[in-house]
């Protein structure tokens, strides 16, 4: 097993099993659906509903294409789009730690999903095995603009947060 074999498919082991198992609380967790629909409400993504059910259904759909190693960099693309939205909505102007609730794992998984479409599905993927490989800079480059370009589309169009009361127009 070469070196980049083997580190491609250590990281798609960890980052898509951790992608799907995020998507499937989404639907199936202690809160269900109906849990996240409020929780994207109260996030300002409208309408919440669709907003959960989108988030859930590309988490799970990335985390199984990052997992199979298929279709790179299209799964890498979808973590940065998820994160980029995560760390604006959810973690925004709370720093750096996730355990104060900033950007920190949004940053690491976005980083990392751009660093497997860089470095490619490897030999041990569902890509090797039909021996569509794609890797490099134009890769890891298309993963992280496809992915920021979605979620900025996204929050341009559907992200409208509650106004604090110091933010009312005067």
């Amino acid at each position: 097993m070469k070196g980049h074999d083997a580190a491609a498919l250590v990281l798609r082991a960890t980052l898509g099993p951790m992608l799907f198992a995020h998507g499937w609380n989404k639907v199936a967790g202690s809160g269900g659906l109906k849990g996240t629909t409020g929780w994207f409400e109260a996030l300002g993504l409208r309408p919440a509903e669709v907003h959960a059910r989108m988030a859930a259904g590309t988490e799970i759909a990335a985390g199984v294409g990052i997992t199979l190693g298929a279709a790179n960099p299209l799964p890498a693309a979808a973590a940065v789009g998820l994160m980029t939205v995560a760390a604006r909505t959810d973690h925004r102007g709370k720093g750096f730690f996730v355990f104060k609730g900033g950007w920190e794992y949004a940053g690491v998984v976005g980083g990392a999903a751009v660093a497997l479409a860089a470095l490619g599905n490897g030999r041990y993927s569902l890509d090797g095995l039909l021996r569509r490989q794609h890797a490099g800079t134009r890769h890891a480059l298309l993963a992280a603009g496809v992915g920021t370009a979605s979620a900025a589309a996204l929050l341009a169009l559907c992200y409208r947060p509650a106004k604090k009361p110091d933010e009312t127009d005067r």
